[in-house]
């Protein structure tokens, strides 16, 4: 059956129009050059949100996450529809890699993998322990505490031994719901900031510098957090195409961000499949090579 479109690229209601709010000017801005990109190597593109109720998804060959922002906070409803819709449709990346991606339990998959990355303690839902009790058995004096399935940094917290007491109930009632991690806090992220490398197809083309503001240590513009241009090194992009090679498939865009730990090592902080924030306004022609890479899937 021939299909209507080729991509569908995949957004959330809020950034459907353009808007004089800066950041989600941003947001539709760089979505206009993957559509623009897309259609510039032939392919019929559309943008919808991904909970259009009335769009038919059998009619289209694929369809591109990019701006879905809204899922972690209606993740029910999300993976129902994921489930549905990979049954009609090619997602980019795939349901199974998009499942995989948002625990983030897939860090100790790339680690077996051979992939550094942050030093971390998964407590599963439904343990029975303490915060104290888990800094003592760690021996870890600083941490941050954030949910396996997480985005904008929900419920991340930054703890140490004089706030453990003002925040067990709220970990007590997280952890009851979900599973939860800790690290030791990584105090070059908030020296020298966290590094974001793009790699489509497996290839670095990119990447920005993100800096936490003064007296914070999240780096997401959504706190107040800053982007610089960013040339890494050659170590640099070797590890970001390592880590996106470890992955159970190849995904078609990738965003890893790296950061040098306490032990002064390229270390691992995220591997974002899902529908990262990608910067093609800081480096217009990897919409290009994203959607070359695109229509050679489709072929």
């Amino acid at each position: 059956m021939k299909k209507d479109y080729d991509v569908v690229i995949l957004t959330d209601n809020r950034y459907l129009k353009d808007s004089t709010d800066p950041y989600k000017h941003n947001v539709y801005y760089e979505d206009r050059l993957v559509y623009h990109a897309l259609e510039q190597v032939g392919l019929r593109t559309l943008r919808l949100a991904w909970d259009d109720m009335f769009f038919d998804w059998s009619t289209t060959k694929s369809v591109l996450f990019r701006t879905t922002w809204d899922y972690f906070d209606r993740f029910d409803e999300f993976s129902k529809w994921l489930e549905q819709v990979s049954e009609q449709t090619t997602l980019l990346n795939s349901e199974a890699l998009i499942r995989w991606n948002i625990d983030k339990h897939y860090l100790q998959d790339l680690e077996k993998g051979g992939i550094h990355i942050a030093e971390s303690h998964f407590i599963e839902q439904g343990a029975t322990v303490t915060l104290t009790q888990l800094h003592d058995i760690l021996n870890w004096r600083e941490t941050v505490l954030k949910p396996c399935i997480s985005g904008a940094a929900r419920h991340t917290y930054k703890l140490n031994s004089e706030n453990l007491s003002e925040h067990e109930s709220i970990f007590q009632e997280l952890i009851s719901e979900e599973a939860m991690m800790l690290q030791p806090f990584q105090h070059n992220v908030v020296k020298k900031g966290e590094v974001s490398m793009m790699v489509f197809n497996g290839m670095f083309t990119h990447a920005i510098l993100k800096r936490a503001k003064k007296g914070d240590f999240r780096v997401q513009d959504d706190f107040g957090g800053t982007v610089h241009d960013y040339n890494p090194t050659s170590d640099e992009i070797q590890f970001a195409e390592a880590a996106v090679k470890a992955c159970p498939e190849l995904p078609i865009y990738a965003r890893v961000d790296i950061f040098e730990d306490n032990e002064g090592s390229i270390a691992l902080s995220e591997l974002e499949l899902i529908e990262p924030e990608l910067w093609f306004r800081n480096h217009k022609q990897a919409a290009l090579v994203l959607a070359d890479g695109i229509k050679a899937r489709l072929i």
